[in-house]
């Protein structure tokens, strides 16, 4: 059995405990790449009103030097076909945006500030979408290897952070091959 299958079948408090004990990115490792994504840790009615398999990227803004991404919606082929995008007008379906960030400063559960931090408030999205909430710790599975990741979500409110069970572990897939139009046009300005 691979580490990714082995991730898949572990529970929340195994989960936890890898990103408790899980290690740095590095933000260069990971820029400009696609990683597919598979939610772990869903009771199996809400995955089937969301998703199990989705894309998480990260691509340096030229201009600002930001590191930012975005999620893009699969078709939902099963956890082990190839990532094959939802489109609309021939463009990959993008939705929340997010700005990779380092822990410090951010406010976070104990323990969830071992690798990078993917901050849903900065990113392109409505002020009045909930997501904007919502900050998922990413780290590595293992030390100095950017090819499989482990996140979790939780939202931050004020100086509260309420863990949430929505796990998802990340593996590298290819290049960035699409940028949405107007990524940084409303992104947080340092």
């Amino acid at each position: 059995m691979s580490l990714v299958q082995v991730i898949r079948e572990e529970s929340r408090a195994q989960l936890r405990a890898r990103i408790v004990a899980g290690h740095p990115v590095d933000p260069a490792a990971i820029e400009g790449w696609a990683y597919r994504g598979t939610a772990l840790g869903l009771p199996r009615f809400v995955e089937r009103l969301s998703w199990k398999t989705f894309q998480k990227t990260f691509w340096r803004d030229p201009a600002s030097g930001r590191l930012l991404g975005w999620n893009v919606r699969l078709e939902q082929d099963g956890l082990d076909a190839p990532s094959r995008p939802k489109t609309k007008r021939g463009e990959p379906v993008t939705t929340w945006h997010y700005e990779v960030v380092a822990p410090a400063g951010v406010p976070a559960p104990r323990g969830f500030d071992r690798g990078l931090i993917i901050d849903y408030g900065r990113g392109r999205n409505p002020w009045y979408d909930t997501i904007r909430a919502t900050k998922d710790p990413l780290v590595a599975v293992e030390a100095g290897d950017a090819d499989l990741l482990l996140g979790v979500s939780y939202l931050a409110l004020g100086g509260l952070c309420i863990e949430t069970p929505t796990y998802f572990v990340l593996e590298r897939e290819h290049r960035v091959e699409h940028v949405p139009p107007g990524v940084t046009s409303r992104a947080h300005d340092p």
